[in-house]
Protein backbone atom coordinates (compact mmCIF):
# COMPACT_ATOMS: atom_id res chain seq x y z
CA UNK A 1 0.00 0.00 0.00
CA UNK A 2 1.24 3.07 -0.97
CA UNK A 3 2.18 5.41 2.14
CA UNK A 4 0.81 3.26 4.79
CA UNK A 5 2.76 4.77 7.00
CA UNK A 6 0.11 7.68 6.90
CA UNK A 7 -2.97 4.93 7.96
CA UNK A 8 -3.80 2.49 9.80
CA UNK A 9 -7.12 1.58 11.06
CA UNK A 10 -7.67 -0.95 14.52
CA UNK A 11 -11.00 -2.64 14.21
CA UNK A 12 -10.37 -4.89 16.75
CA UNK A 13 -10.14 -1.93 19.75
CA UNK A 14 -12.91 -2.05 22.04
CA UNK A 15 -13.18 1.79 21.12
CA UNK A 16 -13.33 1.84 17.46
CA UNK A 17 -14.29 4.45 15.60
CA UNK A 18 -13.81 6.68 18.75
CA UNK A 19 -15.82 9.19 17.07
CA UNK A 20 -18.91 9.24 14.87
CA UNK A 21 -18.18 8.67 11.48
CA UNK A 22 -20.39 7.59 8.37
CA UNK A 23 -17.15 6.16 6.46
CA UNK A 24 -15.36 3.93 9.25
CA UNK A 25 -13.40 2.41 6.24
CA UNK A 26 -11.54 5.61 6.29
CA UNK A 27 -11.36 6.35 9.88
CA UNK A 28 -7.74 6.78 10.69
CA UNK A 29 -6.50 5.56 13.81
CA UNK A 30 -2.56 6.56 13.19
CA UNK A 31 -3.14 9.35 15.72
CA UNK A 32 -5.36 7.91 18.30
CA UNK A 33 -3.84 10.37 20.65
CA UNK A 34 -3.94 13.38 19.02
CA UNK A 35 -1.02 14.62 19.28
CA UNK A 36 -2.51 18.91 18.29
CA UNK A 37 -4.01 18.30 21.99
CA UNK A 38 -1.53 20.56 23.79
CA UNK A 39 -1.73 23.41 21.61
CA UNK A 40 -4.53 24.08 22.91
CA UNK A 41 -6.91 26.95 20.48
CA UNK A 42 -4.24 26.59 18.20
CA UNK A 43 -4.75 22.72 17.53
CA UNK A 44 -6.73 23.55 14.36
CA UNK A 45 -9.46 21.27 14.74
CA UNK A 46 -12.79 21.30 16.24
CA UNK A 47 -13.29 21.27 19.47
CA UNK A 48 -15.51 22.92 22.71
CA UNK A 49 -14.83 24.19 25.99
CA UNK A 50 -17.26 21.98 29.18
CA UNK A 51 -18.38 24.80 31.18
CA UNK A 52 -15.17 23.81 33.28
CA UNK A 53 -13.15 24.91 30.89
CA UNK A 54 -11.51 21.43 29.49
CA UNK A 55 -11.05 20.92 25.80
CA UNK A 56 -13.73 18.37 24.40
CA UNK A 57 -12.67 17.12 21.36
CA UNK A 58 -15.77 14.57 20.67
CA UNK A 59 -16.88 16.10 17.32
CA UNK A 60 -13.31 16.42 15.99
CA UNK A 61 -12.28 14.16 13.06
CA UNK A 62 -8.95 16.04 12.20
CA UNK A 63 -6.88 13.87 13.18
CA UNK A 64 -8.87 10.72 12.16
CA UNK A 65 -8.96 11.57 8.31
CA UNK A 66 -6.31 10.04 6.18
CA UNK A 67 -6.06 13.11 4.59
CA UNK A 68 -4.82 15.38 7.47
CA UNK A 69 -1.56 13.43 7.76
CA UNK A 70 0.35 16.23 6.05
CA UNK A 71 -1.20 19.35 8.28
CA UNK A 72 -0.55 17.21 11.23
CA UNK A 73 3.04 16.77 10.57
CA UNK A 74 3.59 20.00 9.25
CA UNK A 75 1.80 21.28 13.29
CA UNK A 76 4.52 19.27 14.87
CA UNK A 77 7.50 20.78 12.59
CA UNK A 78 6.29 24.28 13.52
CA UNK A 79 5.90 23.08 17.39
CA UNK A 80 9.48 21.28 16.93
CA UNK A 81 11.00 24.84 15.39
CA UNK A 82 9.63 27.30 18.12
CA UNK A 83 10.30 24.78 20.88
CA UNK A 84 14.19 24.68 19.52
CA UNK A 85 14.05 28.49 19.38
Amino acid sequence: MQNSHKFFRNEACAYFPCHETDDPGNFNCLFCYCPLYCLGPDCGGDFRLTPAGVKDCTPCMLPHRPENYGRIVEKLRLVCRKRAD
